[in-house]
């Protein structure tokens, strides 16, 4: 296990950076920081991978593949280089990174405010109080359920669960489901429950359509040998949307090469439009399922067509195409809930980050954080994992170790100037100057 202090402490403690979250994202900017000789802590809500640990559902297994699973100095070793790792395997992974780097963690100590105080910050927490020059925020993207309005609509009798509260079907009643979403957790969760012999329902909104292997590879050896995965934030078009765009429909499983709306529906779930409504018990969709799904299908073709300039360069086996995916001529716009015997609601509407915590005026009225490529808008701050954060790759465990490299390459900048500075504010008087080799 990583070091951790399990004695409450009142002291207040003076460091250079403060690394909020003990997840992937946190201990992999503290393993660059300490090769840099950063004086640094990381503080924990929970555990070490605690999100990993404690809110994802039995089943649950990587969308990316073995061979991708990497952190800065520590790669999969592993005899299974194509396969798919289960949840406990990788909070496993995650425990061992932090141990085998000493990672500094102090576990079970959550953040109540984050506040700047002349040119330096001070975190409280349920253990006291830290000063420092600069803070990470690396809690992630997951942490509040982004469930709709129209949740406090459904009738009190049927069941609302988000994904961070599903474990299995055995903890749902034997009724039906309505599953509201159609990303990767969507329809993952739909399968799932098909599979335990309940009758299905799935609201599908804007969804990315994706193959798991194409023309003899997994998707995610032609996005990285292409260098869609590498692009960069400031390179893509509409930043905000690209952002905000829902995970692709995959599964960790080389069972199927399409987990789709298609697959679903030839096991019998209902496919449905957008919920937009319920009202005296009745659901009400959309209309655009056609439209919406036409789009999907567009946006996955040309993606396919991109992968083809790669994969032809290589001789790679023929191009494929993929049967379109099929609407009925009159899609459902209502569903009596009681009468289709739907017990239970699953929000799979996605997440948000909770900044609630932050006393700096560095998020917006909607909840976003101002940030240009985890550059917060306040000196000293910054941030890792989220989406599309430096690179399309950002969301996932394998990205993070470029965008960490970044971020130490400028927090680390952002150290010596400020020691150089000799402002009036905390700093350490470091008689070397701090460097950090990034792509070694």
């Amino acid at each position: 296990m990583s070091n951790t202090h399990e004695k409450p402490v009142r002291l207040a403690g003076a460091i250079d950076v403060v690394v909020i979250g003990a997840g992937h994202a946190g201990l992999s900017i503290s393993y660059l920081l300490a090769k840099a000789g950063v004086d640094h802590v990381i503080l924990e809500r929970g555990e070490v991978a605690n999100s990993w640990r404690h809110e994802r559902w039995d089943s649950l297994r990587l969308l990316t593949p073995n061979w991708q699973t990497r952190l800065p100095g520590k790669h999969y070793d592993g005899d299974d280089p194509d396969g798919f790792m289960p949840v406990a395997e990788l909070v496993r992974f995650i425990e061992d990174y932090a141990a085998g780097t000493g990672a500094p963690v102090r576990t079970h100590t959550y953040v109540t405010s984050v506040i700047r105080e002349h040119t330096y910050y001070r975190i409280e927490t349920n253990r006291g109080s830290w000063v420092c020059n600069a803070v990470v925020l690396a809690t992630g993207a997951c942490n509040v359920a982004s469930v709709p309005r129209v949740a406090a609509d459904v009738p009190g009798h049927i069941a609302q669960l988000a994904p961070q509260d599903y474990r299995s079907p055995d903890q749902l009643d034997a009724g039906g489901v309505l599953v509201v979403g159609a990303s990767a957790t969507g329809l993952q969760l739909a399968d799932e429950l098909l599979r335990s012999g309940r009758h299905v329902t799935i609201a599908a909104g804007e969804h990315v359509r994706m193959p798991r292997t194409y023309r003899g590879r997994d998707i995610f050896h032609w996005l990285d040998r292409s260098g869609i995965h590498h692009e960069r934030y400031d390179e893509v078009e509409d930043i905000d949307r690209g952002r905000r765009l829902p995970s692709p429909q995959l599964v960790g499983s080389r069972e199927n090469t399409l987990l789709d709306l298609n697959y679903l529906r030839d096991r019998e779930a209902v496919i449905a439009g957008r919920l937009m409504g319920v009202r005296d018990g009745v659901a009400q969709f959309s209309g655009s399922l056609r439209n919406v799904c036409a789009l999907a299908d567009l946006k996955m073709n040309r993606l396919l067509a991109r992968i083809d300039a790669t994969a032809d360069a290589v001789d790679a086996p023929a191009p494929q195409r993929f049967e379109a995916t099929r609407v009925d001529d009159a899609p459902l716009l209502t569903m009596n809930l009681a009468a289709a015997d739907v017990r239970t609601i699953v929000w799979a509407t996605g997440f948000r980050p909770d900044y609630r915590w932050l006393q700096v005026p560095v998020v917006d009225r909607k909840g976003h954080l101002q940030h240009d490529g985890g550059i917060v808008a306040s000196p000293g701050m910054y941030v890792l994992g989220l989406p599309l954060m430096r690179r399309r790759k950002s969301s996932f465990i394998f990205g993070i170790e470029d965008d960490a490299r970044d971020i130490a390459e400028h927090l680390i900048h952002y150290l010596n100037s400020k020691t150089k500075e000799n402002s009036d504010g905390f700093h350490r008087h470091d008689t070397a100057e701090r460097s950090i080799r990034l792509r070694a």
